[in-house]
């Protein structure tokens, strides 16, 4: 059953994608509260993350990672895992599955590409990110990096699909600096920014016949 899912998934991923419409559909409010760029620029960085499906206990599940808190723009947030292009990269993909197994463990060898949503420019850190799906045949053996996550999220893709989990409120980024962000209610944890506007187009290709 799972495998007729994901083929038509990889069949899916081929074709055009809903790309930046339904990215921002999740989008906040801190580009215009902040007076960020709207477009990438000479010192922006490339980076991948890893959107994986895996089985456990009969569903399909996705993992998200909590970054630990530290002094940055992402700090604390939930987060697919990946990060930036390293020199040895031969693609994208490399990097997204090169930087899950340094955070998370996962092997490589065990996952299946089934393609990628589209790039998404993310301001705040001056990142062109760029979501690469897999799938594995069984759970992984996550193995956590501390300095890079403080905590693992294994999400089952009918709690990720579930609408009510949806809303939108107020978050303070900063002393004196708040926004309003759509986010996603997962695992008790508000999934918003990057990372929701990553889900929002995800979900829009697996709602599709």
């Amino acid at each position: 059953m799972h495998e007729r899912y994901f083929e038509k998934i990889r069949q899916r991923l081929q074709a055009e994608l809903p790309g930046e419409k339904a990215q921002l559909r999740m989008a906040s409010t801190l580009r215009s509260v902040l007076s960020l760029r709207s477009h990438p620029d000479k010192g922006t960085r490339i980076g991948a993350v890893l959107i994986l499906f895996y089985p456990k206990e009969g569903l399909i599940h996705v993992p998200l990672i909590r970054r630990p808190v530290y002094k940055g723009v992402h700090s604390g947030q939930v987060a697919f895992p990946g990060g930036r292009v390293e020199e040895g990269d031969k693609n994208l993909i490399e990097t997204a599955l090169r930087e899950s197994q340094e955070e998370v463990g996962i092997n490589p060898d065990e996952i299946d590409v089934l393609g990628s949503l589209t790039p998404l420019y993310v301001p705040a850190s001056n990142f062109m990110v760029h979501p690469v799906i897999g799938v594995t045949r069984h759970p992984p053996d996550f193995r956590l990096d501390a300095y890079e996550v403080d905590a693992l999220l294994e999400v089952p893709l009918d709690e990720l699909q579930d609408i009510t989990r949806m809303g939108t409120k107020e978050i303070v980024i900063r002393e004196g600096v708040t926004i309003q962000a759509p986010f996603y209610d997962l695992q008790g944890h508000t999934v918003w920014g990057a990372t929701a506007m990553m889900i929002s187009e995800l979900l829009e290709v697996l709602s599709e016949p």
